[in-house]
C-alpha cells in the first residue's frame, strides 16, 4: 500500500476513536466534570453533526485544491486542537466544544481516501478498497473500547487525550508531506452538489443513507455504556470488552460488504438483506432488553456487523456522479450517513431524559424501537432504487 493510503488509514483510525470514545468514558466523565448521558449524547451527536455539515465544504476542497492540503488542515487545527482541549476540560461545554472541533478535524479523512480511489482505480474496485480502507481504519472502534478503559483508569482520562492530541498532530504532518494529489478531473464541466440533488435517481438512496450507520454508531459510539450500566450495572472495564466485542463485529462486516457486491451481482440486494437483518436484532433488542448482558452485547454486535453497509452504498450512489463532481458526490452521500448520526444522538438524548427518570428501561426500548423503524422505512424506500454494477 502507498505511504500515503497509509496515513490516510491512521489518521481515519482517529476518526472512528473520536466518535466511539465517549460510551467508555461515561463513568469517570460524571464523576470528574458532571457530564451526564444526556450532555454526552449532545456532544456526540455535535460531532456527528459538524462532521456532517463540513461534507460540502470537504466535497469543493477535494475537487478543487485536492485531498493532500484538506486533509492535513483539517486533521492539525481540528483533530489536535480538539482533544487538547478535551484533555483541559472542566465543565460539559468544554467537553461539547471539543467534540465540534474534533468533527472538523476527522470530516475530510475518509472522504479524501475514498477520493483518491475514485479518480485512481478501476471503478469496479471501489467499493472493495473503500471497504478495506473503512475496516482497516475501524481498529479506531477497538482502541475506543477496552484500551481506552484501561488508559483512563492507569494513566487517566486527562494523559490519554494530551496523547491523542499529540499523534493527531503527527499524523496530519505527515499527511502534508506525503499524500499524493490524483490528477484533475479532464472534464472542464463545472458543477455543485445541487446538480448531484438532481439526479432522480439518488432519492431513492439517501433515505437509507441517512438511517443505516445511525443504529451501530448510535449504540458503539454512545448507548452501549449508559445501557449496559443502566439496565446490567456492568463497570467501566466490561463496558470496555462489551464495546470491543461490538466493534470487532463492525470491522468483520466492512469485510463482508466490500466484496459482496461482485460475489453476488447485486449491490442493491445484499444492502436490503443487511439492513433487514440489522432490524431484526433492534426488535430483539426491544422485546428483550434485560434478558441478559450477554444476549443483549451478541444482539448490538450484530446491528454493527449490518450497519456496515456504508462502502457499498457510497459504491452505489458513486455509480450515478459525473465524474467531475466525485468529490462532492462521495461527501454528499457521507453527509447524509453521518448527518443521520448526529440527529439520533441529539434527539435519542432528549427522548432518554424524557423516560428514563420514571422507567430506564422503557427509555432504551423506545431508543431500540425508534432506530429499527427507521431502518425498515429507509430500506423500504431503497427497494425502489435501480441496482447499478460497475
Amino acid at each position: 500500500m502507498r505511504n500515503d493510503m497509509i496515513l490516510l488509514c491512521l489518521a481515519y483510525v482517529l476518526s472512528q476513536f473520536f466518535r466511539a470514545f465517549l460510551a467508555v468514558l461515561t463513568q469517570v466523565l460524571d464523576a470528574d466534570i458532571g457530564a451526564t448521558p444526556a450532555d454526552l449524547a449532545f456532544a456526540s451527536g455535535l460531532w456527528f453533526l459538524v462532521f456532517a455539515a463540513m461534507q460540502i465544504p470537504v466535497g469543493a476542497a477535494l475537487d478543487q485544491i485536492g485531498p493532500r492540503r484538506t486533509s492535513a488542515v483539517l486533521l492539525l487545527i481540528g483533530g489536535g486542537g480538539g482533544a487538547a482541549l478535551f484533555a483541559m476540560a472542566t465543565t460539559p461545554m468544554h467537553v461539547i466544544v471539543a467534540m465540534a472541533l474534533l468533527g472538523v478535524g476527522c470530516a475530510p479523512v475518509l472522504m479524501a481516501s475514498y477520493f483518491i480511489f475514485a479518480r485512481t482505480y478501476p471503478p469496479a474496485r471501489f467499493a472493495t478498497l473503500a471497504a478495506l480502507m473503512l475496516g482497516v481504519g475501524s481498529v479506531g472502534n477497538l482502541i475506543a473500547a477496552y484500551p481506552t478503559a484501561w488508559a483512563a483508569e492507569t494513566i487517566g482520562w486527562r494523559a490519554t487525550l494530551w496523547v491523542l492530541a499529540a499523534i493527531s498532530s503527527l499524523i496530519a504532518l505527515g499527511l502534508w508531506a506525503k499524500v499524493q494529489d490524483p490528477p484533475k478531473a479532464e472534464s472542464a464541466e463545472k458543477g455543485s452538489v445541487f446538480d448531484l440533488l438532481k439526479i432522480p435517481a439518488l432519492w431513492f438512496l439517501f433515505p437509507l443513507m441517512f438511517v443505516n450507520y445511525m443504529p451501530a454508531a448510535g449504540i458503539r459510539g454512545l448507548w452501549i455504556g449508559p445501557y449496559l450500566s443502566d439496565i446490567f450495572a456492568l463497570t467501566t472495564g466490561q463496558i470496555g470488552q462489551a464495546t470491543l466485542v461490538m466493534g470487532v463485529a463492525m470491522i468483520l462486516g466492512t469485510f463482508c460488504y466490500g466484496p459482496a457486491d461482485r460475489i453476488f451481482g447485486t449491490r442493491k440486494w445484499v444492502i436490503i438483506t443487511g439492513s433487514l437483518t440489522g432490524a431484526i436484532a433492534l426488535i430483539g433488542l426491544t422485546m428483550f432488553t434485560n434478558t441478559g448482558a450477554v444476549p443483549s452485547i451478541l444482539m448490538m454486535s450484530v446491528v454493527g456487523f449490518c450497519g456496515a453497509a456504508f462502502p457499498v452504498l457510497i459504491a452505489h450512489a458513486r455509480s450515478f456522479f459525473p465524474e467531475h463532481l466525485t468529490g462532492r458526490g462521495v461527501t454528499l452521500m457521507n453527509l447524509f450517513g453521518i448527518g443521520g448520526v448526529g440527529v439520533m444522538q441529539f434527539g435519542s438524548g432528549k427522548l432518554h431524559n424524557a423516560i428514563a427518570p420514571t422507567d430506564s428501561m422503557l427509555a432504551y426500548q423506545t431508543l431500540f424501537g425508534l432506530m429499527a423503524a427507521l431502518i425498515l422505512i429507509g430500506a423500504l424506500i431503497y427497494c425502489f432504487s435501480e441496482d447499478r454494477m460497475d
